[in-house]
């Protein structure tokens, strides 16, 4: 199949386009040319700006299009006046923060979507970032209204080339040893999706041309996030690692909050986002591997590139904070 990928060179593209290559397929690639500009020789190059510049795309007939990194619906319906029905099957990455609160555990496809109180908005932070995923959404399906849209919400999506860093922060943290202050609460909800499989399951929807909206979410009856921090311990952690539970109402009173802590939802009412319901996605072909293999391979990509956590901006307690933590556990004890 001849299949167009706006983006394709840093995380989930770059393994999309793998997957693609993989399965024969003739690929065109739409982007900037700033990003891994080197990667995938060997398939069509159209460079361009998907905010400014489309007319790279005037000419061509695709299949399929796989866009995995539309933030705003104003790109999404400049690239439906450039494309029409010559870009075929539209796939669409959106994302499990789309969701509006309160989020009950197991939710499916059909719960309520964010709304914005400003839809024109075109600056992402953690308040606008789920609103503005819901009305590209809404955008896919009014502007691709002629050809099948098919939309993926994945939850964290990790593995190896993963530039945001949060998965590995934990792995190479935990790889490290000694004590870990580990945050609680032991119970909430935990889910991810390995991006080889996310790109494994977009493929799959761009070939079979339907449309559809899919939790790309692993396990699919989820883990706790004990269990989770527990598995990192059995792969990676060397012996000497204690893992030490602390109590988000602790971790805030020597001032942290959930940015420090990647993937971590603390007592966040909307921790529930951790429990999505993937049976639309799996009866549709999505085949998540085991964690524990996500991890070993993230762990592995992670020391061939020489990632160290204590130099991620951000990540993780001061020591100053971990010393008042320690002392006020000890008190507790």
């Amino acid at each position: 199949m001849r299949i167009l990928v706006i983006g394709g060179t840093q995380f989930i593209g770059r393994h999309v386009v793998a997957e693609l290559l993989a399965r024969g397929d003739e690929v065109t690639l739409f982007h900037r040319g700033r990003t891994n500009p080197s990667l995938f020789p060997e398939v069509s190059h159209i460079l361009g700006d998907r905010n400014s510049d489309l007319s790279g795309l005037a000419n061509g007939d695709w299949d399929a299009t796989i866009d995995t990194s539309a933030y705003f619906p104003r790109q999404v319906k400049l690239l439906a006046e450039h494309l029409g029905v010559r870009g075929g099957t539209y796939v669409h990455v959106s994302s499990v923060s789309a969701y509006a609160s309160p989020i009950e555990a197991g939710y499916t496809e059909d719960a309520p979507l964010q709304t914005l109180s400003d839809p024109t908005i075109e600056e992402v932070t953690g308040q606008t970032y789920g609103g503005l995923k819901a009305l590209c959404e809404l955008e896919a399906q009014r502007s691709f209204r002629h050809v099948p849209v098919a939309i993926v919400r994945p939850t964290y999506v990790v593995g190896p080339y993963d530039h945001t860093q949060r998965f590995t922060w934990w792995i190479e943290m935990i790889a490290r040893g000694g004590i870990f202050l580990a945050p609680g609460p032991k119970e909430n909800p935990f889910q991810v999706i390995d991006v080889r499989d996310l790109a494994d399951f977009m493929v799959t929807l761009a070939h079979a041309q339907t449309a559809g909206t899919y939790h790309t979410v692993s396990p699919p009856s989820g883990i706790t996030f004990a269990e989770f921090l527990e598995l990192v311990k059995a792969v990676v952690g060397p012996s000497d690692l204690n893992l030490e539970w602390v109590e988000p109402s602790l971790l805030r009173e020597v001032g942290v909050n959930e940015s420090v802590f990647p993937l971590w939802a603390g007592d966040d009412p909307d921790r529930n986002v951790g429990a999505a319901n993937p049976e639309r996605a799996y009866a549709a072909g999505l085949a998540p591997r085991p964690l524990r293999d996500t991890i070993e391979d993230t762990h592995a990509w992670a020391m061939a590139d020489g990632f160290d956590p204590l130099q991620v901006p951000g990540f993780g307690l001061s020591q100053e904070q971990v010393s008042d933590l320690l002392a006020r556990i000890g008190e507790t004890a």
